[in-house]
């Protein structure tokens, strides 16, 4: 069971049972994962430039270094990146589930306890410095704390259940939020070690930074796409393309002149009479097929 590694069973059993939507720290014992990967291990990739370019991130309070600052030709350019690692800059490696076999393991089996799709970041903060700055994410999270020592101060959703274009911290962003944030203080503050995983739900505001001068932070982001009744309405659409009645073609006319209504009320009835006539277990059966199998699918 993979989410064992990242979590206490107690923290399993929450996550599985409840899926809570406040952040929880629990304690957890070494295993695997901190076998394999190791804050030497993170450095071999730093120091290696196996991890491609375009899933690499250079961040310093809050602001992101155009890609060329760490690719030579394209590619990710090792010593450009240690360079900046050494000038103060937080490194993301994105998407490791694609580059070490152990964390694509990881991530099919999480799909397969929970049938969300996942991914895993790794973030090494030099120490007494700041990556990313005050946001909120589309999807739960769960932080495992490798080395060093992170502060997460955290504060409740502004704007409940955000996913996808929806709500996205930068979308609805207003330079007011940081200063309110900070003049009320944090709902919830967390300093998080090494043995410590982090349970951050979607939407929940963090600003994360590495508090200790002499040590430097490195954590896993293990980010999981929760399905959501949106998800299954568009499998319920998307089932439709088989109909030749949906794939033919509207008209320009249909579309500029004042047919458009009744079109889009004949659609609907055919819509309706469609869903009417489902196989509702066959239609669940493909549904769970795809849960444990579609990797890309982003709430």
């Amino acid at each position: 069971m993979s989410l064992s590694l990242l979590l206490p069973g107690t923290g399993v059993t929450d996550l599985l049972a409840s899926w809570p939507d406040e952040p929880r720290v629990y304690e957890r014992e070494a295993g695997t994962l901190d076998r394999v990967i190791t804050a030497e291990s993170i450095d071999h990739y730093i120091d290696t430039g196996c991890v491609p370019a375009d899933e690499i991130a250079v961040v310093s309070d809050g602001t992101a270094l155009h890609p060329d600052r760490h690719r030579t030709a394209g590619r990710t350019d090792p010593v450009k990146l240690r360079r900046l690692y050494e000038d103060g800059h937080t490194v993301r490696l994105g998407n490791l589930q694609r580059v070490i076999p152990f964390l694509a393991d990881v991530s099919r089996d999480i799909q397969r306890e929970t049938g969300y799709s996942n991914y895993s970041h790794a973030f090494v903060t030099p120490p007494g410095r700041q990556g990313l700055l005050h946001h909120w994410d589309q999807q739960m999270a769960v932080i495992v704390q490798i080395a060093g020592s992170k502060r997460w101060q955290l504060w409740r959703p502004m704007f409940p259940s955000p996913m996808r274009e929806y709500q996205e911290s930068f979308r609805v962003w207003d330079p007011d939020f940081i200063p309110r944030w900070e003049a009320a203080g944090p709902d919830l503050e967390v300093d998080l070690q090494p043995g410590q995983s982090l349970l951050l739900p979607r939407g929940w505001v963090h600003n994360p930074h590495a508090l200790d001068v002499q040590v430097r932070s490195i954590h896993l982001t293990f980010a999981i796409r929760e399905r959501t009744p949106l998800w299954v309405a568009e499998k319920l659409v998307d089932c439709v393309i088989e109909k030749d009645a949906f794939r033919r073609v509207i008209l320009p006319g249909e579309i500029t002149g004042q047919q458009l209504s009744q079109r889009v009320r004949d659609i609907r009835q055919a819509l309706v009479e469609h869903l009417a006539g489902l196989d509702v277990d066959d239609f669940a059966r493909f549904l769970l097929r795809a849960a444990v199998s579609e990797k890309e699918y982003t709430t």
